[in-house]
């Protein structure tokens, strides 16, 4: 339906009448450019105007087409950095590159508060389904928000990093509930577009790395985060645990095969990363692995077919490990059941968490003695120290000494794994954050096993798989098109549910009542 028209006449319409796909796919496309594309312009020509501009559109998105909303914040994670690479010469310092890479945060920020407004001024569906996952998510952000002040007023930027990091996620899963459940949100042919694009993206990169840097001014985008790492230390840092220095561009991309010394008896051992349209090889990894598992969902396989092999050639374990674990989880499903499947997969998710970190301490791999620093930071202080304290945006990681780090299996403080930053940051209190995306995550695999349907199953397993690689990736919980983008589409589909379920109750009741006065 048109993303103007109100829930009760969308309501009434349901079923009735089926709109041109392109009718809502290109002025999707076209806002969510609009609404991004020219950011670094209005940037450099004022802040002040570009954050008032921005600010408003995201306002006016929501109150005017709202069905568009999740569907251009999805957008705006994705090919936010395209165009600030594109237009990177307007930029002087580093700094403001990284103030405008955050507008992507402020959009989707200000498309949530105001549904959220929206919501709670009754204009939005107020089930009590809803007002109950609702309630917890609400709990969850006030949790976060506590151990954002306590970490504020220690270290205010790397605090300021965390909090986003964290609660977007969460921003990004309100934001598509409470649109999913209050009107139709017709969102395959957009995200099936995004997909092909992204696909191209990742292709044109591998095959004519040299012409993509040229057109996406690559070269001088790249060279601003280089400034960036050399003043801040984390070049020195990463020279002194890897030993490699790099001398170009093509060196920054050149990394061992999904970052491990174990697959360098087959010939592996190097591999130029792609980074795709949002300029992070991990991002763009888990992107790719979403995308693919989505365009298989509904219907597309020989798309998906054309993503996995981007999946190599970012080289991102993480998302090779979600692609594995939903597809088993899918086949296991139609042979064994949906409860079986569950139960079988949250022990294969559990024995393969044991097996990584004993595998990980013996190879000394960083991302495991990061989480066992996590550990234990925890045990000693198990309700935490607050936001920014710990983790790979504070102080003390530039100064860990790796070798001395792999030979005690741990490091003072906590890096290169969400869970382990979590639980060193917010101590037991970060099981609220957890719990809430595990919740979600079994919500959405209910719905899987009573409809089939394998978006459905996407959703609720790849939340949980995710979960798992927040053990040994920093990213995966933090970076937006990994957690992100799994618990968005987990609002869609949950919402998508409740509103159909609304629906239903609305038309016996309207039944009932029609037979009632026939009968009197």
């Amino acid at each position: 339906m048109s993303g103007g028209t109100s829930p009760r006449y969308q309501t009434a319409q349901a079923g009735t009448f089926e709109p041109s796909p392109l009718r809502d796919l290109v002025p999707t496309l076209l806002i969510a450019v609009a609404t991004i594309g020219f950011v670094p312009v209005l940037h450099v020509a004022s802040p002040v105007l570009s954050l008032t501009v921005e600010v408003l559109v995201a306002i006016a998105i929501v109150l005017a087409v709202p069905t568009y909303a999740p569907l251009i914040a999805i957008f705006v994670l994705f090919f936010q950095n395209l165009f600030v690479s594109i237009l990177s010469p307007l930029v002087s310092i580093p700094s403001d590159l990284d103030f405008i890479k955050g507008y992507n945060f402020l959009v989707c920020s200000v498309m949530w508060l105001t549904t959220f407004g929206l919501y709670v001024f009754g204009q939005r569906n107020q089930s009590a389904e809803i007002v109950r996952l609702m309630r917890w998510g609400v709990v969850t952000l006030a949790v976060v928000g506590l151990y954002f002040a306590i970490g504020f007023v220690q270290d205010g930027q790397p605090a300021s990093v965390y909090l986003r990091n964290i609660v977007l996620p969460l921003f990004l899963f309100q934001l598509s509930l409470l649109t999913a459940a209050t009107f139709e949100v017709r969102a395959t042919p957009f995200l099936v577009t995004l997909a092909v694009v992204l696909i191209i993206c990742g292709y044109v990169e591998f095959a004519f790395r040299d012409v993509w840097l040229a057109v996406t001014n690559g070269y001088t985008f790249w060279g601003f985060d280089e400034l960036k790492a050399t003043h801040s230390g984390v070049w020195e840092a990463q020279m002194r645990a890897t030993g490699d220095v790099p001398v170009d561009l093509k060196d920054r991309f050149s990394f061992d095969f999904l970052n491990t010394p174990l697959l360098e008896g087959f010939g592996l051992s190097k591999i130029l990363r792609i980074h795709g349209p949002n300029m992070s090889a991990i991002s763009f990894g888990y992107g790719i692995a979403f995308f693919g598992l989505f365009l298989f969902s509904v219907g597309r396989p020989f798309l998906a077919l054309a993503a996995l092999p981007l999946l190599i050639l970012c080289s991102v374990k993480g998302a090779l490990i979600t692609v594995l674990f939903v597809i088993a989880a899918w086949i296991s499903t139609r042979l064994l059941g949906a409860v079986v499947t569950l139960v079988l997969g949250l022990l294969a998710l559990m024995v393969f968490a044991v097996v990584a970190i004993r595998v990980g301490l013996q190879i000394g791999d960083y991302h495991v003695i990061g989480l066992m620093g996590g550990l234990n930071g925890f045990l000693e202080k198990p309700f935490g120290r607050g936001l920014g304290i710990g983790g790979n945006l504070s102080d003390s990681y530039f100064s860990i000494d790796w070798s001395a780090a792999q030979a005690a299996g741990t490091i003072d403080g906590a890096a290169e794994s969400a869970i382990g930053v979590l639980i060193y940051q917010m101590g037991i209190a970060a099981l609220v954050p957890l719990g809430f995306y595990f919740a979600m995550a079994l919500k959405a695999w209910r719905l899987y096993a009573s409809s089939g349907f394998l978006t459905q199953g996407l959703a609720g397993f790849g939340v949980m798989v995710v979960l798992l690689n927040g053990l040994f990736q920093e990213e995966a919980l933090f970076a937006p098109p990994a957690l992100g983008l799994m618990l968005s589409l987990t609002g869609l589909v949950i919402g998508s549910q409740i509103r159909m379920q609304t629906v239903v109750v609305r038309d016996a009741a309207v039944e009932q009542l029609t037979h009632y006065q026939a009968a009197t």
